[in-house]
């Protein structure tokens, strides 16, 4: 990955992290965190790994996030001073929990 794909991706995710807790407008008690930011090479995509908690409001997350993209994609295009604009595809995370399945599976081995 390039420098410049880094310092994009550092800027982005910096950028997203402060608009979700601005604009996005979730229910008490649940919490998101930038997991990772992943730009093409091209600048037309960047996708946007969330970390939902508690896990079972991912699906809650995903619908949230499919009802406001536009207006998330509009106060990062705002913010942003590059040309093109990259477009966001948002992702959850699933790492931390596929981890936990993985390790009650091999203690429940012993």
């Amino acid at each position: 990955m390039s420098q410049r794909i880094q310092k994009i991706n550092s800027l982005i995710r910096k950028h997203i992290a402060e608009i979700l807790v601005k604009d996005l407008s979730l229910k008490l008690g649940v919490f998101l965190t930038v997991a990772k930011v992943d730009t093409t090479p091209d600048l037309r995509y960047t996708r946007v790994f969330l970390s939902v908690f508690p896990e079972k409001e991912m699906h809650y997350v995903e619908e949230t996030l499919k009802k406001e993209k536009h207006q998330l994609q509009g106060a990062l295009n705002r913010k942003l001073h590059m040309k093109p604009l990259p477009k966001l595809i948002f992702k959850i995370d699933t790492t931390e929990a596929e981890a936990d399945k993985i390790e009650k599976i091999l203690l429940d081995l012993e």
